[in-house]
């Protein structure tokens, strides 16, 4: 196929398939992921599969973009809440990482980088699928902290920015060059505070 961006056909079984394909990529990762075994979970036939997803990269980023989105609605709906910003934010970036250092974020990073430069629609496609959506609430929700006398930010688009990259300290760089793969709860909140702790204090309340 030369085309990543080929529409995908949407029906009865779309979502059988798509379950499927969940439960084997998260068991067996993308290489040692098969379309037999994507069908046999799924409870399809391989013509059923295939006039859903022609691709397997196809499926995968499917998969991936449906989990991404669900990972950005559980951040959303942190932030969509009222109460101590730094609080919600810890919540809300814990979800965030949990994502992207999990072996199915680890893979898709890696295949929509390495897919990129020839198919420039998939970066876009699975930037606006999860990361966007995270950035426009953050951007709401640090507007309203705002308005509300709990932050102080001039730059709200910079600081939805910096938020996200805090919380990839140290250990998105590790990940991503293979030089660790699991991360223990400690590594995880030893980072997500410092990322707190340095937002709130370059834009917390002065005097609060």
């Amino acid at each position: 196929m030369n085309d990543m961006t080929t529409t995908i056909k949407k029906g009865r079984k779309f979502e059988q398939v798509l379950d499927g394909a969940r439960v084997v990529f998260r068991q067996e990762g993308y290489e040692g992921a098969s379309v037999d075994m994507i069908a046999k979970e799924a409870a399809v036939s391989k013509a059923t599969l295939y006039s859903y997803f022609p691709d397997k990269k196809l499926l995968f980023l499917e998969v991936a973009k449906d989990e991404c989105r669900r990972q950005a609605d559980q951040a959303i709906e942190r932030l969509e809440t009222a109460g101590d910003p730094s609080l919600i934010l810890y919540e809300a970036g814990e979800r965030m990482m949990r994502f992207f250092l999990s072996p199915l974020g680890r893979q898709v990073y890696r295949l929509v980088v390495a897919e990129s430069d020839r198919f420039p629609e998939l970066g876009r496609e699975f930037y606006e699928s999860g990361p966007t959506i995270v950035h426009e609430t953050l951007k709401r929700y640090l507007r309203r902290a705002v308005d509300a006398g709990k932050l102080e930010i001039e730059d709200i688009e910079l600081a939805a920015d910096q938020f996200p990259e805090l919380c990839k300290a140290a250990l998105h760089s590790r990940l991503v060059l293979g030089l660790q793969t699991d991360f223990t709860d400690d590594e995880i909140r030893r980072v997500l505070k410092g990322a707190v702790e340095m937002f709130m204090a370059r834009y917390g309340k002065k005097g609060t």
